[in-house]
């Protein structure tokens, strides 16, 4: 039934001799679906003569030419149609409908025309399609149309029973489906926070196990066997993630970043992840910390973690929201501050703050004995004053390249005024200290090689404290014992500053 079919009679009782029985027309007129009664004999005569011609493939008989299609339809005649045919397309009668056809049958119709063309030449005395129909009032149905030629009719199929049933509404329910699934697929692809759902429901599965076998202390247990926690690991499925997952992970697609997950999830996660089946274990549905994971060029990147097992999944665990917000930046500011709240922005040793602090904790903990090197830069007036405040920092820089060079932990280098430093040395002896001086008296001479202009010198003092002692009284010692060091300094080098300034 397409566009321009022409004008059928209307329903009367001279009605062909072929036609249904008068006992059938009741149960058609009062049927509740809308039926069509056409007459496809046009269309069987226009078959037979292109079989004639040698056709085999209609469909690329009527790709050659699309007017063959229209040839078709208005080769059909509408005989007759129901009551529930007029309602449906809101036509007064008959007359009214079969009048304007073409408003009814437009636009796109003609491809689906023909495909019930081509189940009919195929042979099928039955055809299906769904279309676009519009009522005389120009509302749009969707159909379901269904088509059969009736017993006795086979040969010129000059009877054919077409029902219209109207699924406008079953369309527009399944098209809100459609565009609720892309709103919420565009919501999960576009969203700026790095998306995974995941299948958790083989950890499920042995977290059960674990419990069923009589496992009550989980911590305990996973103490005991971290195996158990790898294995957990290992037994989580990706289902999906958005596209922000493969920007903030570095991949160039999906199946890369999948087949590349031990990469990503590896080192310090494992024990973030005993700490997620710990919560799982107790009932923790919902969970959030913040972890480290790793690109796939290898940078770390901090992430804070959410994760949900979404509603309706609370016994099996086989859909899970993990939420990513990538919080690196973040991470790196409180790291900077935390350096800048404990080093010389200088020299980038300790400040005179950890160094109290380290002080404090040495006394109370040790280990003992505790080695104290006290220090100080020569010549350091004489060249700011000389040479400028930016020379004399370039030489409390390189005060800090030899000192940050010889001390390891447990040992810390600190600076502790304009041109003091300190060496703390746990669980050292005097002869620990004094190799430590060696040392940095070879490093101060090779930094000396490589600088030219101002030469690096420093006075040190040693003191060593042992259990009991008090490291203020250690400090003091070294303190003097550096300023003789220094006296004797400058008493080598009369042209430079006094000892002090």
């Amino acid at each position: 039934m397409l566009d321009n079919l022409p004008r059928g009679s209307a329903p009367t009782n001279d009605a062909p001799e072929n036609a249904p029985l008068r006992d059938d027309s009741e149960m058609f007129e009062l049927a509740p679906v809308s039926l069509w009664l056409e007459d496809f004999s046009g269309v069987r005569a226009l078959f037979d003569v292109w079989r004639a011609e040698g056709v085999t493939d209609l469909r690329a008989h009527f790709a050659a030419d699309q007017s063959r299609v229209a040839e078709c339809a208005h080769s059909i005649r509408v005989i007759k149609v129901n009551q529930k045919t007029l309602t449906q397309f809101e036509a007064a009668d008959f007359d009214a409908l079969t009048r304007n056809l073409a408003s009814v049958f437009r636009d796109d119709m003609l491809k689906t025309h023909l495909e019930e063309l081509c189940q009919l030449w195929a042979g099928q005395a039955q055809f299906t399609s769904q279309t676009v129909n519009y009522t005389l009032g120009g509302r749009r149905l969707d159909v379901l149309l269904k088509g059969a030629v009736l017993p006795g009719h086979e040969e010129r199929w000059d009877r054919v029973l077409v029902s219209v049933e109207d699924i406008t509404e079953l369309e527009g329910a399944r098209h809100r489906v459609t565009l609720a699934e892309e709103y919420v697929r565009g919501l999960f692809e576009h969203s700026p926070v790095s998306l995974w759902v995941e299948d958790f429901s083989a950890v499920k599965r042995l977290l059960d196990d674990a419990r069923s076998a009589g496992i009550s202390d989980f911590r305990v247990f996973t103490d005991v066997h971290p195996e158990f926690v790898e294995r957990c690991m290992q037994e989580i499925h990706v289902l999906d993630v958005n596209q922000h997952t493969l920007e903030m992970f570095m991949a160039k697609d999906k199946k890369t970043l999948l087949s590349r997950l031990p990469d990503v999830f590896r080192d310090d996660m494992r024990p973030h992840f005993r700490e997620q089946l710990i919560d799982l274990w107790d009932g923790k549905l919902f969970q959030q910390r913040e972890v480290l994971n790793y690109s796939l060029d290898g940078n770390e990147v901090h992430v804070h973690l959410q994760f949900s097992v979404l509603p309706g999944h609370e016994k099996n665990w086989d859909l899970v929201l993990v939420a990513l917000t990538d919080i690196t930046a973040r991470k790196k500011a409180e790291a900077y501050l935390e350096f800048l709240g404990k080093h010389d922005v200088l020299t980038k040793l300790r400040n005179r703050s950890f160094y109290v602090d380290e002080l404090n904790r040495l006394e109370r903990k040790g280990p003992w004995p505790v080695t104290i090197i006290m220090a100080d830069l020569n010549g350091l007036k004489r060249v700011n004053d000389q040479l400028g405040h930016a020379a004399g920092d370039a030489l409390l820089r390189r005060a800090g390249e030899v000192l940050a060079k010889a001390t390891d932990a447990p040992f810390h280098a600190a600076r502790i005024g304009g041109d003091e430093f300190a060496i703390l040395m746990p669980d050292t002896d005097e002869r620990g200290g004094a190799a430590m001086v060696d040392a940095i008296r070879q490093l101060v001479d090779l930094n000396n090689q490589f600088y030219p202009g101002s030469l690096l010198s420093l006075s040190m003092g040693v003191a060593t404290c042992q259990r009991g002692d008090r490291l203020e009284a250690g400090i003091q010692r070294a303190d003097l014992l550096m300023y003789e060091e220094k006296h004797a300094h400058y008493a080598n080098r009369p042209a430079e500053d006094a000892p002090g300034d």
